[in-house]
């Protein structure tokens, strides 16, 4: 049975400090240390329950700290020796997992904490190297971790405390059997967390198969996108649509934007076009194609501001987590109403605002009203619709405006 967190403990628990939650001395001098001053809502209630040992599933937006919720707690629950893993974390991509073990070797402040990041596109031999050193906590995406399993180059006997990160996104692109397979090695007295940003019904058989009596801390409310970011949508015809993401660039002045298509070959297409076209400047790229040490200096340079604008595909978006993400602009509309959430949730981090656009052509309105049931909300109309409705009359033969809305209209 799952349990549900009320929405009166919710708000009891947002006025919480970190000194009220629970924690160590150590650990919060640590965090006074990195300039964590107040938890977030999902760590203010989440932190508690781990630390009374239950299996819990947080839902919350992209953005919200749920990193911390669940390092913590380990940090505080697991002896972490390095002689066996005691907590094992799994994500989605390998981006995402080098940044959980990053946030986790920044909470362990003066902690020894030998960690290991598990993901494919590195070689195996050093990765081995380091799990025959010792490793207390694994942090990884599920295929290599199998990887190692079944080579017997790692052992979860003695895990403690499991992590199921972005649960949702990771049975998204097929990995429940990998998950099970892992989870199936670990003890069966283990904790076990679970955080997702949407709670489709895969995700609850999962935790009713692998989690005991798990507590559900919601902080999604029925408002699935976060209240501060700004969401417009543009009817854009394909072959306007390249015009259309030049002229969104060039009037916002994003401080940093991600611009999300949906597949491998579209991205590369389009960041070789904006390379042609000299009109943006720090540009870069990311998907599954790029080798991993391009991958992983493309991140470190987005993260570090060298670049501002970088064209993604949904998959390796994911494990993105830069707080001075201003912009995001959908130049394709997402497959699945669930990633437009997550590729939304890139911006208006950690309460900072944000703004998105998304480019849907004539064809593509259906899409666009199934977003906006899954999010609660009307897109606003960008004013940049008239001039694009303009240029397709006139370049294109193509009406957009009123039969373009009221067909819009009716598809809602």
């Amino acid at each position: 049975m799952i349990l549900s967190v009320t929405k009166s403990v919710t708000k009891r628990k947002q006025a919480l400090d970190f000194n009220q939650l629970g924690l160590s001395d150590e650990t919060l001098q640590t965090l006074a240390k990195i300039g964590y001053q107040r938890p977030t809502p999902i760590q203010a209630a989440l932190i508690p329950l781990a630390l009374e040992q239950l299996d819990l599933i947080g839902q919350a937006q992209t953005g919200t700290g749920k990193t911390a919720a669940f390092a913590l707690p380990i940090l505080e629950l697991v002896e972490l020796k390095p002689d066996k893993p005691a907590a094992i974390v799994l994500t989605p991509t390998r981006e995402l997992a080098v940044q959980v073990s990053k946030e986790f070797q920044k909470l362990a402040g003066d902690r020894e904490l030998s960690i290991v990041c598990l993901y494919g596109g590195k070689p195996m031999k050093g990765q081995i190297d380091q799990l025959k050193k010792g490793a207390a906590v694994i942090v990884g995406t599920p295929g290599r971790v199998i990887d190692h399993l079944k080579r017997g180059t790692l052992s979860l006997n003695a895990i403690e405390f499991a992590v199921l990160d972005e649960a949702d996104r990771m049975l998204d692109i097929g990995f429940r059997d990998d998950i099970e397979y892992i989870l199936k090695r670990c003890p069966e007295s283990r904790q076990t967390l679970l955080l997702s940003a949407t709670l489709p019904p895969a995700i609850l058989e999962l935790a009713k198969l692998y989690m005991h009596e798990p507590k559900m801390v919601n902080f999604s409310l029925n408002k699935v996108a976060a209240e501060t970011i700004d969401q417009y949508y543009l009817l854009v015809p394909e072959e306007l649509k390249f015009d259309v993401l030049l002229d969104l660039l060039r009037r916002e002045q994003p401080q940093q934007c991600i611009v999300f298509c949906r597949t491998k070959l579209g991205t590369e297409r389009l960041y070789r076009k904006l390379i042609k076209s000299g009109a943006i400047a720090g540009l870069g790229t990311i998907h599954g194609d790029l080798a991993q040490s391009a991958r992983d200096r493309m991140m470190q340079d987005f993260r570090e501001g060298k670049i501002s604008c970088l064209i993604a595909t949904d998959v390796v978006g994911r494990g993105i987590d830069v707080t001075g993400i201003s912009h995001i602009i959908n130049f394709d509309i997402p497959e699945l109403s669930d990633d437009y959430v997550h590729r939304v949730g890139r911006t208006g981090r950690m309460g900072k605002t944000g703004v998105a656009f998304t480019l849907v052509e004539p064809w593509q309105r259906a899409e666009l009203a199934k977003i906006e049931r899954k999010i609660n909300r009307q897109l606003a109309q960008d004013p940049m619709q008239a001039e694009v409705d303009r240029v397709a009359v006139e370049k294109l033969g193509m009406k957009l405006g009123t039969a373009a809305k009221s067909k819009y209209r009716r598809a809602l």
